[in-house]
């Protein structure tokens, strides 16, 4: 044999296998019900459950790799014992589990279970009295049924065992004479189910069924093997490596050759498990969707009768995550004792025996091929050109891409089995090619003619055909496997092909990044999504949110200072080596399929054969059907084989991202129950201690750009995602130690409650009535809001119920306050939940909503942004200016509120009145509103302070200031404004006692024109103030399109470029009025266009016709339109249409050019200052490259 040293990671050994164990009856302890497999009694004792022991297990332990003795029992056994007897099928079958470990590595197991019969007399009686009182529970009953109407008393049995002694025995054994179903050890024979497990480091899925089958057929053979059992297991515990990577080993089984293999070291790691068949059980667009819902880490629950099956799904899915790692719960096969962990409000991955399905969570039912996603998945990116791409590789191997196929035995072929070491070499030698047709023709006469002169191998022996077929059919599916994880892996490189650009080195050495790892970040999500194509953002915003993202970066980061995670450094080393073309990744896939294939035809090593050991005599004895007892000396003790382990830092430094010890999950004793559920709770509520802190953090750096103090480092998509995320834990707290679901919200289905028993206790309130009127209550309980919840006409299902009722809590700054309300019933709650629900938990209780409390310092507009289409009350109220004692009146007032997402329309204000509700369809964050009334003469005019609107279902209030004149002779003679809004906080600070933190947006300007204040501007400021205006509005645009905010605000409002420019051209003008009255550009504006129409027709007019006829066009036409818009609003109009078609930066020059600028303005104007008016037409020029957008209530009445 070849030797070598072998690498391995944790505390994987270069052993092939680490333990090999006996599961099933234990005689000595007797027949013990499976309590928990929640079967009745009413069935007959060959159809329970019954409690399994692990019966021998070699070696006793490894100190790398202790044996958990009740893990492996239930795993092995996940249903517990089963009986059978000689009229009931008793089919062998193969499954395998997995066991995660602290350090996040895997151990597999691989399970043979077949039906042995029952020799112990005390079983077999045990047995049969189990089924005498079975049947007579059952005669007693209907014996107390037919007399229960004339003698009540009689109903009841005193127990079964006297019913026994009170029934003779010609009743008796008529009773049982007549059962169907019926056991008497005279008559039959009782099987025991039984089950022999390999447990290895690696999944040699086929390696280790081939040795467990040959295993099977050796006991059940009536030739006894070439030698005893032991030497085989000795051989593969002991004598067995592991194959160095790029290499492939073949051992020896009892009846014939095994080969196994391992990936080199840039291939994809070991999958043994056929994608193929996963892919016909479900069909490629479930398996997408499978796919998609564990690469967001939901929760996924796996239904299957067949346990192989949940592990070919599982595993088959995890493998396709390269070069991400499963980090959460992991156990495709969920043994009855621990049907405690489906409370987990963490993410997980679970087999469940029952179809019911009602979370909020991913239900995949292998059995039927369906597969039931969360609610809003998104899609994978470019999913519908992944299916295709999957499609063809499936149909090149023979596979329908639908799904739905079932197979009959769906576990891995069946070993090869030759009848003798002859053949096997002749087999070894077709393998390399070495034999020609004729030869083979001479191998097949010659295993027929062992066959005849009855050389062994008859039974369970199969053609050379047959067993070169099965090599074939391996070697098929190894190939689809490949060809499949490669077009995965090829997807995730063209994704995150330049992820390391985005990767954040901060600290400066691993102790600092260590002590910081919870409140720094490792990867600059921000600018990694805005290079990303539209239509994968919604998936990925999520995704790098996801735990097994952050180890990834993790991973990254530590490799700084330690060796390079496995899986990182392959797919690392691909993107060094290529840029991810389509072309390349077609040939790396050719490659790694060329040597798996070469691998598999052509063996790189031999292991030492099975030999005798030195056993006593009479030892190892063969008997037929009968697994012996094995000789416990000889199988303890073995040489390891050298390996060289590498200290994995990675592992060892992920533990502080993981909450959950994994082997702990495995225990079923009471105290280790308790200890996990303890887990749980710590672990959601160090989860809502992380994501509120990192939602104030994120928020609070994005207003602290808008305040100009940094640069943005979340978009609108991240903060939706992360709002997202927080509804996903309030659903996960609120499912923890729920007694009974019901709906697929756990947070709604409590609020239904509490407002069930609040309308009881509560009659209806003045709120109440003004909601049935189609109007919200005013700011409240959470029942109100639920109600309004309950009439969106959005189709929302529970889950999105429970969202929206979420979004409008957070963005009212109400949410931990109605949490509490609805937690105080705690009557109701113990009526719900289990003891150990994190509900009950009352100090873990009070600091998760002191986190959610804190979310009340910054403003969030989820509701309105995310529920669009629903309907909304809002109130108008028009404020006058105060301090004047002038008599206002207003002649037919409207107004028309604008928003992000459309117009109110002319709402026309009532009679003698200065407020109005009305309601209309959600118009987002507020930006404009029209302001106006009818010409009805000089006395109809008002000094308007302000405009209050009020959105009635948030709270949330914008004032839009004035302070202008709106009428006839006054002012600039305007009969509609436009005002600029600001959003005050929904509580303002009387009542939440400090301001939010959220800067203010601006308003209107004040009225311009007014000599006084003006004068007072240098030059130097009136130009600081132009530059930072048109900046404002380059900023805007360059951020991603959902953070762009209001444009019309940087257009029109108090520092916009309207008013910046306003005061440019104010700088140094002379006024003639008295007392330093309001003067108007547009007054200006007219005279110069009067001026060149009049040199246009005197054949004067110097300088571009074009643009000097632009500007009168423009000019012209605002003068005559049907809005009453003011000199002020003229202007305004003037500049927004001016830089909408580029045409301010050429118009500037006419202006300060013309020759009524020397009689209208000073020397020392910055109009007359050639220098400073080009430099002004420079910067307005840099604005051309941005298309610009005005709203309607700007340009409404102007058709240019």
């Amino acid at each position: 044999m070849m030797s070598w040293v072998t690498s391995g990671t944790g505390s994987a050994s270069c052993r092939f296998a680490h333990y090999f164990v006996v599961c099933g009856l234990d005689t000595e302890t007797g027949l013990e019900p499976e309590e928990l497999a929640g079967e009745s009694f009413e069935q007959s004792p060959l159809r329970r459950s019954f409690k399994s022991k692990v019966l021998a297990h070699y070696p006793e332990s490894t100190d790398r790799s202790p044996f958990n003795r009740d893990a492996v029992n239930m795993l092995c056994m996940p249903h517990g014992l089963s009986f059978r007897s000689q009229a009931d099928g008793r089919e062998h079958h193969f499954h395998s589990f997995t066991v995660a470990q602290d350090d996040g590595t895997r151990s597999y197991g691989f399970v043979h279970t077949y039906y042995e019969a029952v020799t112990s007399a005390q079983i077999t009686t045990a047995m049969e009295i189990l089924h005498q009182m079975h049947h007579v529970e059952h005669y007693s009953t209907s014996s107390s049924s037919s007399s229960s109407a004339s003698s009540p008393s009689t109903s009841s049995m005193d127990s079964l065992v006297s019913s026994l002694d009170e029934l003779d025995a010609d009743s008796l054994s008529a009773c049982l004479g007549c059962a169907a179903g019926s056991f008497q050890p005279a008559r039959d024979t009782l099987y025991a189910s039984k089950a022999l497990c390999l447990l290895t480091p690696l999944p040699f899925l086929h390696a280790a069924h081939h040795f467990l089958s040959q295993l099977h057929q050796a006991v059940t053979s009536h030739a006894a093997p070439p030698l005893p059992l032991e030497s085989y297991i000795h051989n593969i515990l002991y004598e067995v490596p592991v194959p160095p990577p790029g290499r492939s080993l073949r051992f020896h089984g009892v009846q014939g050759p095994i080969v196994c293999q391992q990936p080199g070291p840039e291939e994809l790691p070991l999958g043994d498990y056929p994608l193929g068949e996963a892919f016909s059980l479900l069909g490629v667009e479930n398996m997408v969707r499978l796919l998609t819902s564990v690469l967001l880490e939901t929760q996924v629950l796996l239904y299957s009768q067949d346990y192989q099956r949940l592990m070919t799904v599982a595993e088959g899915i995890t493998n396709l995550l390269f070069p991400f790692q499963w980090q959460h719960v992991y156990l495709p096969i969920l043994p009855v004792p621990l049907h405690h962990l489906l409370d987990a409000p963490v993410p997980f991955l679970m087999e469940m025996r029952t179809k019911l399905s009602l979370a909020n969570l991913c239900f995949v039912d292998i059995d039927n091929h369906r597969v039931d996603p969360p609610e809003d998945l998104p899609l994978f990116p470019d999913q519908p050109e992944l299916i295709l791409e999957l499609n063809e590789v499936l149909l090149r191997f023979g596979l329908q891409p639908h799904g739905g196929a079932t197979t009959s035995n769906p576990a891995p072929a069946a070993p090869l089995c030759l009848s003798s070491l002859v053949l096997e070499d002749l087999m070894e030698d077709r393998r390399n090619g070495n034999l020609g047709g004729e030869e083979l023709a001479v191998l097949e006469r010659l295993q027929a003619l062992a066959r005849r002169c009855g050389e062994g191998g008859v039974e369970g022996g199969k053609t050379l055909g047959r067993a070169f077929q099965e090599e074939e059919e391996e070697l098929h599916a190894a190939k689809m496997n490949v060809q499949l994880r490669e077009v995965f892996a090829g997807r995730f490189a063209v994704i995150f092909g330049r992820y390391e650009e985005f990767v954040i080195h901060s600290a400066p050495d691993l102790e600092s990044w260590l002590g910081n790892r919870d409140g720094t970040s490792n990867f600059d999500k921000g600018s990694f999504l805005s290079v990303q194509p539209a239509p994968h953002l919604h998936f990925l915003s999520w995704f790098l949110e996801t735990a097994m993202f952050s180890s990834f970066l993790d991973s990254k980061v530590l490799s700084r200072w330690a060796d390079q995670e496995p899986l990182q450094r392959v797919f690392d080393g691909r993107l060094e080596r290529l840029w991810v073309r389509f072309l390349l990744r077609l040939s790396i896939q050719k490659r790694c399929t060329h040597a798996m294939e070469r691998r598999l035809l052509k063996v790189d090593h031999t292991a030492i054969h099975p030999h005798l050991l030195d056993m006593r005599i009479g030892q190892g004895r063969h008997q037929q059907g009968c697994f012996p007892r094995l000789q416990a000396d000889v199988l303890g003790l073995g040489k390891e084989l050298l390996v060289v382990f590498r200290i994995n830092i990675i592992f060892k430094y992920s533990l502080g991202r993981r909450s959950l010890h994994q082997s702990k999950l495995l225990d079923p004793s009471p105290s280790a129950v308790t200890q996990i559920q303890r887990g749980f709770v710590e672990g959601l509520l160090s989860e809502c201690r992380l994501k509120t802190r990192r939602m104030l953090m994120e928020r609070m750096g994005k207003e602290s750009v808008e305040l100009g103090q940094g640069e943005a480092s979340i978009t609108g998509l991240q903060e939706n995602t992360m709002i997202h995320n927080l509804c996903d834990l309030l659903e996960r707290t609120w499912g923890h130690g729920l007694l009974l679901k019901q709906g697929r919200s756990a947070l709604w289905s409590h609020l239904l409650h509490c407002q069930a028993n609040g309308e009881k206790m509560e009659p209806p309130s003045p709120a109440d009535m003004r909601l049935e009127e189609g109007l919200a209550p005013p700011k409240g309980s959470f029942v109100q809001d639920m109600r309004f919840v309950q009439t969106m006409s959005e189709g929302l299902s529970e889950v999105g119920r429970a969202r929206a009722w979420i979004h409008l809590s957070l963005e009212k700054k109400v949410l931990s306050q109605h949490l509490k309300l609805l937690l105080a019933n705690q009557n109701l709650i113990r009526q719900l939940y289990k003891p150990h629900a994190f509900l009950l938990c009352e100090e873990e209780r009070e600091q998760f909503l002191f986190h959610l409390l804190s979310l009340n310092t910054v403003d969030y507009l989820c509701f309105t942004r995310t529920f669009t289409s629903i309907s909304i009350p809002y109130r108008v109220v028009i404020t006058p200016m105060k301090k004047l004692s002038i008599a206002m009146t207003m002649s037919n007032p409207w107004v028309c509120v604008s928003g992000e997402l459309g117009d109110s329309g002319v709402r026309q204000i009532p009679k003698n009145t200065q407020e109005i509700v009305f309601q209309c369809q959600n118009l987002g964050r507020l930006s404009t509103l029209q302001l106006g009334q009818e010409n009805s003469g000089l006395l109809a005019k008002c000094l308007v302070d302000c405009v209050i609107v009020h959105n009635e279902i948030t709270g949330h209030t914008y004032r839009f200031p004035c302070g202008r004149w709106l009428g006839k002779g006054v002012g600039d003679d305007s009969l509609e404004r436009v005002l600029i809004g600001q959003l005050v906080s929904p509580r303002g600070e009387e009542e939440s006692g400090r301001w939010t933190g959220t800067p203010p947006e601006q308003g209107s300007p004040p009225q311009s024109g007014h000599m006084g204040s003006l004068g007072r501007l240098s030059s130097v400021q009136v130009q600081e103030e132009m530059r930072e205006a048109v900046n404002n509005l380059v900023k805007h645009f360059h951020k991603a399109e959902q953070e762009r905010g209001n444009l019309t605000a940087l257009l029109c409002g108090e520092e916009g470029l309207v008013r910046s420019l306003e005061q440019f051209l104010l700088h140094g003008f002379k006024s003639s009025r008295l007392f330093q009255r309001s003067v108007f550009i547009w007054d200006f504006v007219e005279k110069v266009v009067v001026s060149m129409e009049t040199a246009d027709q005197m054949g004067d007019l110097r300088g571009s016709t074009e643009l000097c006829d632009s500007l009168c066009h423009y000019a012209n036409a605002i003068n005559a339109s049907p809005r009453n818009i003011g000199k002020e609003g003229k202007f305004q109009l003037l500049v927004c249409l001016g830089v909408r078609d580029q045409l301010l930066p050429q118009w500037l020059p006419l202006l300060a050019e013309s020759h009524l600028t020397a009689r209208l303005y000073e020397e020392s104007a910055l109009v007359q200052d050639h220098a400073a008016v080009n430099s002004l037409s420079r910067i307005l020029h840099t604005l051309h490259e941005f298309p610009i957008t005005l709203e309607t209530a700007l340009i409404k009445g102007v058709d240019l």
